[in-house]
């Protein structure tokens, strides 16, 4: 799940605490003048940190403001009410609730706005080009969050991240996108702290040590701990994951910057063989028109969603990964009926046999769900859609018959908006 406000961009590197008390930031010339802010300390030591480790100059000076606790909730309030937001919460959220992957008696804006209020201390925010630092925060805190969102307001001077973060209709593409800025800010924090080049053998326990320090850290937070898993997933996604596309992309192309090109879709981030390689692109799927449904909304899920739903009603990490390896394609749409919402999700897959892993396990996914249980009435099929192997899973209110078939399924037509 992608939403399109500054803020959902998590402040999972507060984790990197335990690694910012033994590090020292490395300065590779002379620091900037300041303006005398309570934060320009750290500002001036990091600033050409992060520009030596990116292999990037600031234009402009970075501008950096303080905002206080209420003031960053009265923000975080104003981006989750807007319209067009709010409109993408809850087309989501009614989705992941057809498909069993949020409670359904979940309140998801509630739960993002306590989610961003219990992590944030600092962000940069692509729209007023600031970087925000939250009143009072520890300073050990700050000096981590400031390095990584220099890194988001370095990036900015030379991508916008505002257009990415606008994106509609194609989760999948923004999320990959995301992975990229955030995994490079990650990567390019640790270097900016460690020195170039030292990433590999400075960090205490390597790389997985910064994997599990991520997730314990995450878990320690009670709103985090308590959320769905598929939000704590997507939450997480382009951190880990992102973080590690980025140290591989810095190793092939250390004279490039990641973002310029960056991966397209999840299966990219998942499978680097398929952005370093013979780029695998997704094939675009939409549905035909059908007489009397209207969709209420649209969007995708994406390899990494995929696997999370089938994670959440089968727990188990290998098959949820192998079922859906093989992806290249989804679109949903929820609609209404005259019993209440409903949703179709058709995937399409590299190769007959993906395709038949996916729907064997969709099924088994399907009878864990209990759809009776919660008043629903479930149908996987899978066909052969334009020579591609296709499958399609329709939830409908229990007794509603499914206005959508196979039939219905177009390859090639537009994926975002």
């Amino acid at each position: 799940m992608k939403l399109s406000l500054p803020a959902t961009r998590a402040r999972v590197l507060q984790t990197f605490v335990l690694l910012a008390a033994a590090l020292s930031v490395v300065s590779c010339r002379r620091p900037p003048k300041t303006t005398g802010g309570p934060y320009d300390d750290i500002v001036a030591k990091a600033i050409p940190a992060v520009e030596k480790a990116v292999g990037l100059r600031f234009k402009t000076p970075p501008k950096i403001e303080v905002r206080s606790k209420d003031q960053v909730r009265a923000y975080l309030l104003k981006q989750i009410t807007d319209s067009a937001t709010r409109r993408e919460i809850d087309g989501q959220s009614t989705a992941y609730k057809l498909l069993g992957m949020i409670p359904d008696t979940l309140n998801l804006p509630g739960l993002m706005t306590r989610l961003l209020q219990e992590q944030i201390v600092g962000y940069f925010d692509p729209e007023t080009k600031v970087l925000y630092i939250v009143k009072d925060s520890p300073k050990d805190e700050t000096q981590v969050i400031v390095t990584h969102e220099l890194v988001h307001a370095l990036q900015d001077q030379y991508v916008s991240l505002d257009s990415v973060q606008k994106l509609t209709g194609n989760n999948d593409r923004q999320t990959a996108a995301q992975a990229v800025f955030e995994g490079e800010a990650v990567y390019e924090q640790i270097q900016a702290m460690l020195g170039p080049g030292n990433i590999a053998v400075g960090l205490p326990g390597g790389w997985e040590r910064v994997r599990e320090t991520i997730r314990n850290n995450e878990a320690a937070m009670p709103v985090y701990a308590s959320a769905p898993m598929v939000i704590q997933e997507t939450l997480i996604f382009p951190y880990l994951s992102g973080a590690e596309f980025v140290r591989t992309f810095k190793a092939r192309e250390p004279n490039a910057q990641p973002f310029t090109d960056p991966p397209i879709s999840t299966a990219q981030i998942l499978h680097t063989d398929e952005y370093f390689g013979k780029r695998v692109e997704p094939t675009p799927v939409s549905f035909n028109a059908v007489k009397g449904v209207t969709p209420s909304y649209e969007n995708n899920l994406g390899e990494f969603e995929t696997r999370l739903f089938l994670y959440q009603q089968l727990n188990d990490t290998d098959q949820a990964a192998q079922g859906a390896s093989g992806w290249n394609g989804d679109r949903y749409m929820t609609f209404e009926t005259r019993g209440g919402a409903a949703i179709a999700w058709a995937t399409v897959w590299l190769t007959p046999s993906s395709a038949a892993n996916f729907y064997a396990l969709a099924q088994r996914a399907v009878t864990a769900m209990e759809p009776e249980r919660r008043g629903l009435s479930v149908k996987v099929t899978t066909a052969e859609v334009a020579g591609r192997a296709v499958v399609l899973f329709v939830a409908t209110p229990a007794g509603t018959a499914s206005p959508i078939s196979l039939g219905d399924v177009r390859l090639g037509g537009p994926a975002s908006h």
